[in-house]
C-alpha cells in the first residue's frame, strides 16, 4: 500500500491484510488441541468488528463491542474465512476528528485511539508504523504471533485459577484486563492475587505482568 494509493485501493489492501492475519491465526490455532483452539478469543466470539483507524500510525483492532451502523462517508465490509466472520470498519480524522489530535510523534498511542473511538472490549490491537508495507509476510508474522500469545495467556490464566481457586472473580477480572489491554488494572488485580507488587508502575507489558504473577503464585505453593 503506497502513500499515493486512492481510498478504494487502501481499503482493498487493508481488507487483504486483515484476511491474511486471520488466515495465519487460523493456521496456527489448528495445531492446538480442540479445547484450547475454541477458547481463543477470535473463535469464542460469534462475530466481531475489525477497526482500521488512521492516526500517524495505522491501528488495526478487533472488538466485540456493538457499534452503530455506518453513517456518512464511513465504509464497512463484511468478511469471512472458514468459520470466522467479521465486519471491517474504517475510521480516519474525517470520520472521527479526535484521531487527528492524537500525538504519536514518538510512539503509537493505542489506548488513546481506543478512547477516541469509545472501544472497551479489545480482542487484539496491532499498531503499524508509518511507511510500513502491509505485506503477506508481515500479516503471517502478526497472525501467528497473535494466536500463540493468546494461547499462552489462556494456559497461564487456567493455571493461575487452579493455584487460587477461591479467587476466581479476581482471576476472571485480571484475564479481562489482559484481553482488553488494560495494564494498570492488570497490575492492581495481580497485586490483589499475590499480595505483592508483580511489576513496576511503568511496566505496561501485559505478558510480563501475567508471567510474573504466575511465577510468584507458583513460588508460594512450593
Amino acid at each position: 500500500m503506497t502513500e499515493h494509493a486512492g481510498p478504494e485501493q487502501m481499503r482493498s489492501a487493508m481488507a487483504e491484510y486483515v484476511q491474511a492475519v486471520h488466515g495465519a491465526y487460523i493456521d496456527a490455532a489448528n495445531a492446538l488441541p480442540p479445547g484450547d483452539r475454541a477458547r481463543l478469543p477470535l473463535f469464542a466470539a460469534d462475530t466481531f468488528t475489525v477497526i482500521v483507524a488512521g492516526a500517524r500510525y495505522l491501528h488495526v483492532l478487533a472488538t466485540t463491542d456493538k457499534l452503530p451502523a455506518p453513517a456518512g462517508p464511513e465504509v464497512s465490509l463484511e468478511q469471512q474465512l472458514d468459520d470466522m466472520h467479521w465486519t471491517l470498519r474504517f475510521f480516519d480524522p474525517v470520520i472521527s476528528p479526535g484521531l487527528g489530535l492524537i500525538d504519536e510523534t514518538l510512539e503509537p498511542a493505542p489506548q488513546a485511539v481506543r478512547e477516541t473511538l469509545g472501544i472497551r472490549s479489545v480482542v487484539y490491537h496491532l499498531s503499524v508504523p508509518p511507511g510500513s508495507g502491509l505485506s503477506a509476510h508481515h500479516a503471517q508474522h502478526a497472525g501467528t504471533g497473535l494466536a500463540h500469545s493468546q494461547a499462552a495467556a489462556d494456559r497461564d490464566f487456567t493455571t493461575i485459577a487452579q493455584l487460587r481457586p477461591r479467587d476466581g472473580s479476581l482471576v476472571s477480572e485480571m484475564y479481562q484486563a489482559h484481553v482488553n489491554a488494560m495494564p494498570n488494572a492488570a497490575r492492581l488485580l495481580a497485586g490483589a492475587l499475590t499480595g505483592t507488587t508483580v511489576a513496576a508502575d511503568d511496566v505496561d507489558d501485559l505478558d510480563v505482568i501475567r508471567r510474573n504473577t504466575l511465577a510468584i503464585l507458583r513460588s508460594a505453593e512450593q
